[in-house]
């Protein structure tokens, strides 16, 4: 990829009301103007988790003004990174389309009896340390440093020009 495309990075699920907006939003925050974010599913549900949005304000990321969306073949033509959050959803390439498709096969806490706030804070720190390396990949920093050595939430507030200094 050459180094004048700004790094575009798809992530989708099933609804496009939890998970992949998690992701999404935590992206934004660590990746900042470095990389394009989006997020879709699917079959979008009507709306957002809100045990989700409850989760990410804990660690200072949001996902105002965000709704679920469709996945069109329009956006995974658009993104360079495209990674499927969860193994619920299906995404086949479509003509077009240069990015690889990634699946991560994210905890799912439910699955152990944990469920509410835990379940969330649980699925949301997987998904982060997942993210940071991402964002360090696609923006050319080493990945796997983020998030080692000191708590994941406090490399969720960070930039990634910051991450070099921990």
């Amino acid at each position: 990829m050459p180094e004048s495309v700004k790094p575009h990075l798809l992530f989708v699920c099933v609804n496009n009301g939890g998970k992949s907006q998690m992701a999404a939003a935590l992206a934004r925050q660590i990746g900042g103007d470095a990389v394009g974010v989006t997020s879709a599913g699917t079959k979008p549900g009507s709306s957002l988790n809100q045990q989700s949005i409850d989760s990410l304000a804990e660690v200072g990321a949001d996902m105002e003004g965000e709704t679920p969306k469709l996945l069109t073949d329009v956006l995974l033509r658009a993104a360079t990174h495209v990674v499927v959050v969860g193994t619920e959803a299906q995404v086949e390439a479509v003509d077009g389309m240069t990015a690889e498709i990634r699946t991560w096969d994210t905890d799912e806490p439910s699955f152990r009896g944990i469920e509410g706030e835990e379940r969330m804070r649980l699925v949301r720190e997987d998904i982060s340390r997942r993210v940071i390396d991402l964002v360090l990949e696609v923006i050319g920093q080493h990945p796997g440093h983020a998030g080692r050595s000191v708590g994941i939430g406090e490399h969720i507030k960070t930039r990634p020009a910051d991450l070099d200094n921990t």
